[in-house]
């Protein structure tokens, strides 16, 4: 008898524009998972990606279709009609979650970014035989009330206590936001929504998944860990992007330092650090970028120029001498010859990505940072400057840096956002609004 063939179905649960005030005006930035699960041999037997939240379908409509030609998995967005909860909307789709008979379900939340070890938080999942795997981190006894904490046998790895945000301190051991799951989920969910309509619940459709699922399930024999020892950040600010950014940068050139750019300054531009640049892209051999630089398709970028620690989006061109630093420029703007976009850079902090796959001493500019503040609380306060973002705008960043290649892909609602910043004009520590005109240095502003 032929056996059959495990399919594995990924979930990202990316919320909607209720959500993430305090990630705006960017909004939202959605992890990479969805292209190392997508890229062979990450996961082999992927059957399909589904993306659940409430956004409208239209915003996702050209991130769907240009993802899912890229790597030749089926992609999808599934809108709720109203928010569920993070269980509630995962049990709102089980018919699709499971019309191919997957065996196996990753569900990642959108608001993180990790190595994400998909392939060993697989085989740990399948050893232990149970309902659900979550993916754990140590983190500092400060900050662990920010997350939901767990307590997990050392030896079986089985989850025996979970609490979400809790008051006084249980566990250094947190919850990173990745699972998979069998079916058996499901029933786990509904036995919820069935307990709720038999003693007449108010909120019986709105179900979370940290509270509602996992606390009643630890220390049933049904959930365990597995933890990681890589790098993971809760994405919670604009400026976290940048950090995030350089993260996965230093990540490439562990598993694949061909990818990132090279160069002298010769017949080529000077590249200090880890340092993407789209193939599409020209960069004038005169430039010097880096460290911790990305740059998108069919940006153009003139002699002289310098770029250090930014994101530049699709269609941007940087005319001569201009510099940016600590920054994210939004797609098809145009920065004018010596202008200046920037965070202001006061006090500094280093922040060390002590394992060996992610080689990293990454300078983080603040605003306001105290000296005396502990380890992991600089990432609320970030200076960065940010050009060309709406207030409405769902921002994906996707990243695909393992076994293949390279991939950054932005998106929002209304495509071709641009703001111009004119000569020697100089913007420091704002944010600026689509479609816009600077011909004045701006500093600690938001131009709507």
């Amino acid at each position: 008898m032929e056996a059959s063939v495990e399919k594995v179905v990924a979930v990202i649960m990316v919320g909607g524009p209720t959500k993430g005030t305090r990630f705006r005006p960017l909004s939202f930035n959605t992890p990479e998972p969805l292209f190392p699960l997508a890229g062979q041999p990450m996961i082999p037997n992927l059957a399909q990606v589904l993306l659940i939240g409430f956004y409208e379908e239209r915003d996702f409509a050209l991130y769907v279709s240009s993802i899912s030609n890229e790597l030749k998995v089926p992609i999808r967005y599934l809108r709720e009609d109203k928010p569920h909860g993070s269980a509630g909307g995962f049990y709102y789709f089980r018919d699709i979650i499971m019309e191919d008979d997957p065996t196996h379900i990753f569900l990642l939340n959108f608001d993180i970014c990790c190595s994400f070890p998909l392939h060993d938080m697989l085989e740990a999942h399948r050893r232990f035989g149970k309902m659900g795997t979550l993916l754990v981190i140590r983190v500092s006894a400060e900050s662990a009330n920010q997350f939901g904490e767990l307590v997990a046998d050392p030896v079986t790895k089985e989850v025996l206590h979970y609490t979400e945000k809790p008051e006084t301190f249980v566990s250094d051991l947190i919850n990173c936001g990745v699972y998979v799951f069998t079916p058996e989920i499901f029933s786990a969910i509904q036995d919820v929504f069935s307990y709720r309509e038999d003693t007449g619940w108010i909120s019986k459709d709105f179900v979370r998944l940290d509270q509602d699922i996992l606390s009643p399930l630890a220390g049933k024999k049904q959930l365990y860990t597995y933890e990681t020892m890589e790098f993971w950040e809760q994405i919670k600010t604009p400026g976290m992007s940048l950090k995030c950014s350089a993260l996965y940068l230093a990540q490439s050139n562990f598993a694949s330092p061909h990818l990132l750019a090279t160069g002298n300054g010769t017949k080529s531009a000077t590249i200090v650090g880890y340092v993407y640049v789209h193939p599409s892209a020209k960069v004038h051999s005169t430039a010097k970028i880096g460290p911790n630089v990305s740059i998108s398709a069919n940006v153009r970028v003139a002699a002289g120029v310098r770029l250090l620690s930014c994101i530049i989006l699709d269609d941007v061109e940087i005319k001569e001498n201009a510099v940016v630093m600590h920054a994210i420029v939004g797609w098809k703007s145009s920065l004018g010859r010596w202008s200046r976009v920037q965070a202001s850079f006061l006090p500094v902090k280093s922040v060390i990505c002590k394992h060996a796959r992610c080689d990293l001493s990454l300078v983080l500019p603040t605003s306001d940072f105290d000296t005396t503040e502990a380890e992991g609380d600089y990432s609320s306060k970030l200076g960065i400057t940010i050009l060309g973002w709406p207030l409405s705008v769902f921002h994906l960043h996707a990243q695909y840096n393992f076994y293949a290649h390279v991939l950054r892909i932005w998106l929002v609602s209304d495509a071709g956002e641009a703001v111009t910043v004119e000569d020697e004009v100089v913007v420091t520590n704002s944010i600026i609004l689509p479609n816009k005109t600077l011909n004045l240095s701006v500093q600690d502003e938001i131009i709507l």
